[in-house]
């Protein structure tokens, strides 16, 4: 198993009974949404977490935490993990960012509208 495969186990524990948890490929890994909102995601660069701006600060006075950063530019509200986690830490990571994503309104996925085929 990956390092990136273990630390969706993780979040996927992490976020058992949750609410709806949905898992979307993302940001080069596989992000997941709770209750419809970006919560975290996994790939090989590590945890990416929604902390929100209020617990930016001290998410980041964790170890190992940095600001994400996206194409130069840093994301405020998100939190990148870059140290190994085993599944007690990312149960912490996770319950800071669910602190946060469980205060925003819930998303309902809309079905996208089916394109018309163009008769050639």
């Amino acid at each position: 198993m990956s390092a990136e495969d273990e630390l969706a186990t993780h979040i996927r524990t992490a976020l058992a009974g949750a609410g709806t948890i949905r898992e979307v490929k993302m940001f080069g890994g596989l992000g997941f949404m709770l209750n419809g909102n970006m919560i975290a995601a996994a790939s090989d660069r590590g945890l990416l977490v929604r902390v929100g701006e209020q617990h930016e600060a001290e998410a980041l006075a964790r170890p190992g935490a940095e600001p994400m950063l996206m194409n130069g530019r840093t994301m405020k509200g998100y939190v990148r993990v870059k140290t190994e986690l085993d599944a007690r830490s990312a149960k912490s990571w996770l319950r800071l960012g669910r602190s946060f994503v469980e205060t925003l309104p819930v998303k309902t996925t809309a079905a996208k509208p089916k394109r018309k085929r163009s008769k050639a």
